[in-house]
């Protein structure tokens, strides 16, 4: 099943629709639900759309922010996805802290998931889920070759462990809990990642083509990205 491909002139033009369309999502969630459940994406390409939430003050009390995954770093790490968050977005945003639920993965890989999964519990399906994908085509800390937990009856949380990138120990949510997600959307950009999505366009099973939302799967990507003459 393939998402919907939204193509952007550039890196700018996408975070700025991106940013938008998110905190429209927001409004209409909150309107409807009374909360806003979002899952977030490491890494370093979305970087720019967390500073331009941040040039917007986006977030307030009704958000909840969940992490797709993090590293086994200690927790003051800057590599860690939290530490990148918190100074990109949360520290202008008024998100309170109780609301942003980094991954403990300073415990290590196998109790952090146990401690992420017991907080997940009683939680419903999250309203949208960031996530990126790797020029290998692997989304969250879900790699190629790996187990990605997508069967139903999987764990919502996952230890990672011998990660084909560096560091090799991570959590992550599993395919199966982004799958309990209203609306997944993938931000892919630069050159790099045009072989991974002529693998998707054509139909193989990457970790990233395995989760979709419920209502809408959307991958937005600049010009970049976009192996149109593949």
């Amino acid at each position: 099943m393939q998402p919907e491909w939204r193509v952007l002139a550039d890196a700018d033009a996408l975070v700025e629709r991106l940013a938008a369309a998110l905190c429209a999502e927001a409004e209409a969630a909150i309107a409807a639900r009374g909360v806003f459940h979002l899952v977030l994406a490491g890494g370093t390409t979305p970087l720019a759309l967390y500073r331009a939430l941040a040039d917007r003050r986006a977030g307030d009390a009704r958000w909840h922010v969940w992490y797709g995954d993090e590293r086994c770093l200690p927790a003051d790490y800057p590599e860690r996805n939290s530490v990148m968050l918190e100074a990109a977005w949360f520290a202008a945003s008024s998100i309170p802290p109780e609301n942003r639920r980094p991954i403990p993965a300073e415990r290590g890989a196998r109790e952090a998931a146990a401690v992420y999964g017991e907080w997940l519990e009683g939680v419903g399906d999250f309203d949208v889920a960031l996530l990126g994908m790797g020029e290998d085509g692997h989304t969250a800390s879900l790699f190629p070759g790996h187990g990605w937990g997508d069967a139903p009856d999987s764990a919502d949380v996952l230890a990672v462990h011998a990660a084909p990138k560096p560091p090799p120990e991570r959590v992550s949510l599993s395919a199966a809990r982004l799958n309990r997600s209203r609306r997944v959307w993938f931000v892919i950009t630069g050159s790099g990642k045009r072989k991974a999505l002529l693998c998707w366009k054509n139909g193989e099973t990457l970790p990233a083509s395995v989760v979709r939302g419920k209502l809408e799967t959307v991958a937005w990507l600049d010009a970049a990205a976009w192996p149109v003459n593949e």
